[in-house]
């Protein structure tokens, strides 16, 4: 499931949800991303593109490992200093495939997704450029 949104979520509460209906699943893996080292972070994007971006990613990382779930919580918006930004569970019988597509789908985003970033710092906004750590950590993945 993707869900991109401005409002904030709940992590406990998402997990729950995605436990609530299946009996079937032995491990989940999960990453919260929050904002940091900033006043706010303003993150902007194009609806649908964006959806459909995530839903590309989502099945890759399904593709790629035996996974029965992914869900995706992304919002967009100004954040301010401490809040969530990003939510990422994925869903598996064992924990190895959970471990490895959580983060194969995180590396994925950061580089993939059509997200740009405007950060404010001591009174100060920039445009947050891609970083080559972020690239690189992408590459791995790489078929």
């Amino acid at each position: 499931m993707i869900k991109v949104q401005s409002e904030k979520f709940d992590v406990g509460h998402e997990l729950a949800a995605l436990k609530s209906t299946r009996t079937d699943i032995g491990a989940f893996a999960l990453f919260v991303g929050s904002v940091r080292d900033a006043e706010s972070l303003t993150l902007e994007h194009y609806p649908g593109m964006t959806e459909a971006a995530l839903v590309d990613i989502a099945e890759e990382a399904k593709a790629r490992w035996p996974l029965q779930d992914v869900l995706i919580v992304h919002r967009f918006g100004k954040m301010l200093a401490g809040e969530d930004i990003v939510l990422v569970i994925t869903a598996s019988a064992h924990r190895k495939a959970a471990f490895e597509a959580c983060e194969f789908l995180m590396d994925w985003l950061k580089t993939k997704a059509p997200f740009w970033k405007l950060e404010e710092v001591a009174g100060a906004s920039h445009w947050v450029d891609a970083k080559a750590s972020d690239d690189a950590a992408a590459a791995r993945w790489n078929k």
